[in-house]
């Protein structure tokens, strides 16, 4: 699924009008320019964003190929130490869901929970998409 940019809340307003003004301006074509250290640093150049904000920025956008992984989730996630998809794939579910729960109690970062049994189907779903960035 593909959204704005400014989806991403990261991504402050001077970023969002640099990449829009070299044609970014969906998730889905900041992944693809962004997904290989080569295109980030093309990408750097031409929008004058830091390439390890664009790393970052980029694997945000991978998270939103999961269904039901919003913004809000990707960045709960984030904050519990799942940076890429494929960290995700490697998870354990409940575990996660559990970690997730502690993050959030003390970083107050989304209002509802997402059940272990979403987390599963993320998890699952991370493991089943074909990897997009390279490092």
């Amino acid at each position: 699924m593909s959204y704005s940019i400014s989806a991403i809340e990261e991504i402050d307003g001077d970023a969002v009008a640099a990449l829009r003004s070299v044609g970014i301006k969906t998730t889905e074509k900041l992944l693809e320019a962004a997904k290989s250290l080569q295109g980030r640093k093309q990408l750097a150049a031409t929008s004058r964003v830091d390439p390890k904000k664009l790393l970052r920025w980029a694997n945000m956008a991978d998270k939103l190929r999961i269904k039901g992984l919003g913004n809000d989730y990707a960045a709960l996630l984030r904050e519990a130490g799942v940076a890429t998809v494929k960290e995700l794939g490697y998870r354990n579910p409940r575990r996660l869901a559990r970690h997730m729960a502690e993050v959030n109690k003390k970083r107050k970062l989304v209002s509802f929970l997402p059940p272990e049994k979403l987390v599963t189907r993320w998890v699952e779903q991370a493991r089943k998409l074909p990897p997009k960035i390279t490092y």
